[in-house]
C-alpha cells in the first residue's frame, strides 16, 4: 500500500523557519522523484518543490531561495526546509511522488502569522 506520512508543520511568525518531513512507501522510494505540494484554503493544490532520484531539484518561483528540498533514501524520508516564511505560505503541505499518485497522506498544516 502506498502511504505518505507528513510531519513538522505548525504555527510560526513571518520570517521564521520550519522543517517538514515525510516518510514514503517502502517500494521503489529510492527510484522515484518525490515532491512537496501545498493547498491553501480556497485554492488548488500546487507543486512547491521536487527532487529527482538523481537529486536534481526544482522549485515554485515564489519559494526559490527560501525553501530547500532534500531526501534520505535509507530512511525513505523527504524533507522541506522552509526559511523566511511568509503569510502566503500558509497551507496544508503534502508529499507524494512526482508525478503524484492517487494516495495522499493527511498532510501537515503550516500557518504563518504576520
Amino acid at each position: 500500500q502506498v502511504q505518505f506520512v507528513e510531519s513538522g508543520g505548525g504555527l510560526v511568525q513571518a520570517g521564521g523557519s520550519l522543517t517538514l518531513s515525510c516518510v514514503g512507501p517502502r517500494s521503489s522510494f529510492g527510484f522515484k522523484a518525490m515532491a512537496w505540494y501545498r493547498q491553501a484554503p480556497g485554492k488548488q493544490r500546487e507543486l512547491v518543490a521536487a527532487i529527482s532520484a538523481g537529486y536534481f531539484t526544482n522549485y515554485l518561483d515564489s519559494v526559490k531561495g527560501r525553501f530547500t528540498i532534500s531526501r534520505d533514501n535509507a530512511k525513505r524520508t523527504v524533507y522541506l526546509q522552509m526559511n523566511s516564511l511568509k503569510p502566503e505560505d500558509t497551507a496544508v503541505y503534502y508529499c507524494n511522488f512526482r508525478p503524484y499518485s492517487d494516495y495522499w497522506g493527511p498532510g501537515t498544516q503550516v500557518t504563518v502569522s504576520s
